[in-house]
Formats: structure tokens, C-alpha cells, sequence
């Protein structure tokens, strides 16, 4: 069985994969499980090249194949920010908390706008000897002023799915997964997954 590491130091991402990845043939591991204890600086511009970027440094530092995802929050009315900037949006050391309320009091700055935004994921799997793959997932909704919910992380609390009526944290996990940015991401990486199990598998 072969060991997959996934690339975070996020405790909420690794619960949200290993409960994604559960029925795979694989040994799900955190970064802490491998002994790795630093953190790739995320220079790319763009979250498919951060996810690579991650997978890739820590696939070859620890031989292991690695999952790494990048992921954000896209807000119309910023111009698309915070972006890749998502997780350093208020600063080194804030808080989830902290990240939404700064993201509301922009937006409150601005007046009447448009609050529509989009969470979206690019998951990135790198082997030792290089091969890479990579999937996406987007899901759309809107900014509220006020928290909702006391599930999931990050700007959770603050992202409103309009066709369901409630905040991505007032889901619970299961449904979170199935209509997530990262569930749509995770789903079609574990897709990719399977094929290359059974494609090592065939060739002993």
C-alpha cells in the first residue's frame, strides 16, 4: 500500500481529506506523521502553480507521493482578492476570525456592491520521480456582514450559498464534501488516483 502524504499543516484540511480519501487503497498521512515540520513558501501567482509548487518540494523531500491543494476566496467587488493571498489576508499570525472581518469591513467600506464571490481549489498530486497531476473545483456565493455556523474554517461563516440558504459553516461535513470547492477538487484527483493505482498495479 502505498503512503500518500498530503501537504498541510491545516488540521481541518487533513480531516476533510482523510474522510474524502477514506476508500482509497492508501495510507493517508499529515506532513507532522512524516516528520516534516517546515513549510514551502507559496510564491506562485496563481493557486495551480502554488499546489505544484507545494506537492512537488515536499514529494521529492520525503520520497513519498504527495497531495498539496491551494485554495481561496475569489471576491468580485476586490477584483478577485484576496486570492492566493487568502490565508495572509490580515497578516501573519490572524486568525480565521480575524481574515473575515477584515473581508467584511472592506467590503462595508465600499458601500452598496456586488458581494458575489467564489471559493475555488486546485488540488496538485506530485510522485518522487516528477509526474504531476493536477484537478479543480469552483463553487459560487455571496459575502454576508454577519458569521453563520460553526463548521468548517477559514471565510466559511461569512460565504452564503444562495441555493441553499445557508453559510458554507452551517453545513455539516458530508455535505460540505459533496458540494465544496475542494470535495469537486479532491473527487476528480481521487479519479485520477485510482487510475494510476491500477495502472502500477497492472505493471507490477
Amino acid at each position: 500500500m502505498h503512503k500518500l502524504l498530503i501537504a498541510t499543516h491545516n488540521a481541518g484540511k487533513i480531516r476533510e481529506y482523510q474522510t474524502l480519501l477514506a476508500d482509497l487503497p492508501l495510507e493517508v498521512i499529515s506532513l507532522a506523521e512524516a516528520g516534516v515540520d517546515w513549510d514551502v513558501e507559496e510564491t506562485g501567482r496563481t493557486f495551480t502553480e502554488n499546489a505544484i509548487l507545494k506537492a512537488s518540494t515536499y514529494a521529492r523531500a520525503t520520497d513519498l507521493w504527495t497531495w498539496a491543494d491551494d485554495s481561496g476566496l475569489e471576491v468580485d467587488a476586490l477584483n478577485g482578492a484576496p486570492g492566493v493571498y487568502s490565508a495572509r489576508y490580515a497578516g501573519s499570525g490572524a486568525s480565521d476570525r480575524d481574515r473575515y472581518l477584515k473581508l467584511i469591513r472592506e467590503l462595508q467600506a465600499l458601500g452598496s456592491v456586488d458581494r458575489s464571490a467564489r471559493f475555488r481549489c486546485v488540488v496538485a498530486i506530485c510522485l518522487p520521480n516528477g509526474e504531476t497531476l493536477t484537478t479543480e473545483g469552483a463553487v459560487e456565493g455571496r459575502i454576508i456582514d454577519a458569521p453563520r455556523g460553526s463548521h468548517g474554517f477559514g471565510y466559511d461563516p461569512v460565504f452564503l450559498l444562495p441555493g441553499e440558504g445557508v453559510t458554507m459553516a452551517e453545513l455539516d461535513q458530508e455535505a460540505k464534501n459533496r458540494i465544496s470547492h475542494r470535495g469537486q477538487a479532491a473527487r476528480a484527483a481521487k479519479v485520477r488516483l485510482t487510475a494510476l493505482i491500477e495502472a502500477i498495479n497492472e505493471t507490477g
